[in-house]
């Protein structure tokens, strides 16, 4: 540890610690889940450049087959299995209930929009967090930075006889704590909007495969 950082440590209250360590834990949550979401995007792109060969499946089994082998990440396969498991059962012996009432159209649509709304909440997960940390940890660090000047000031005029050289180290000691602030914030910050962005795009593209089916399945 840098001799400077260990003398502040060393020098600083509880209160001081423990914003250090709520810092810590901001950095290490926001981590996660950057390379969580990092992780879990790359997949479902990759799964949005095979949904071509959805389309050149010989039939609709075989179509969801495919999904499956490509779709790790279960955005698209939901869709695809559940509005093709109604349009099967659409064409069965209707039974007594409400759905017995609706036309297959109105069907189709109410699933895919169920599964449209789940995979949005699958998608945004974890982002209000990201969005959380980057805007509140520079205001954690410059508390910390606050605390700490005053705990130094009111040691240094304790001792007497205050010096620039006396004030000058601790109060620079305690700027560590905004910067620290800051470097938890950034990565933050530059996540929540390239997240923004790829979520974006899949919800297009969900939106896009669930209107293809819709058409598909009312058509057939």
């Amino acid at each position: 540890m840098n001799p400077t950082i260990a003398h502040y440590w060393a020098q600083v209250d509880e209160f001081s610690h423990f914003i250090a360590y709520v810092l810590l834990a901001m950095s290490l949550v926001s981590w996660f889940i950057l390379l969580y979401k990092s992780w879990s995007f790359w997949r479902i792109r990759r799964a949005a450049a095979s949904l071509s060969n959805f389309w050149q499946a010989p039939s609709l089994a075989d179509a969801l087959a495919l999904l499956h082998q490509a779709d790790f990440e279960e955005m698209y396969v939901p869709l695809a299995r559940e509005s093709i498991a109604l349009a099967a059962i659409a064409q069965a012996p209707q039974q007594s209930h409400l759905n017995a009432k609706a036309s297959l159209d109105d069907l189709l649509t109410r699933v895919l929009r169920q599964q449209l709304n789940r995979a949005t909440v699958r998608l945004e997960a974890g982002l209000s967090l990201l969005a959380s940390i980057g805007a509140t940890a520079p205001f954690v660090g410059l508390l910390g930075t606050v605390w700490g000047i005053c705990h130094a000031l009111t040691t240094v005029a304790t001792a007497g006889n205050v010096q620039i050289a006396q004030v000058a180290g601790p109060v620079g000691e305690a700027l560590m704590m905004t910067a620290l602030g800051l470097l938890v914030a950034i990565p933050a910050v530059l996540a929540y909007n390239a997240f923004n962005r790829l979520n974006r795009i899949c919800q297009a593209e969900l939106d896009a495969f669930a209107y293809d089916l819709h058409a598909h399945l009312t058509k057939a």
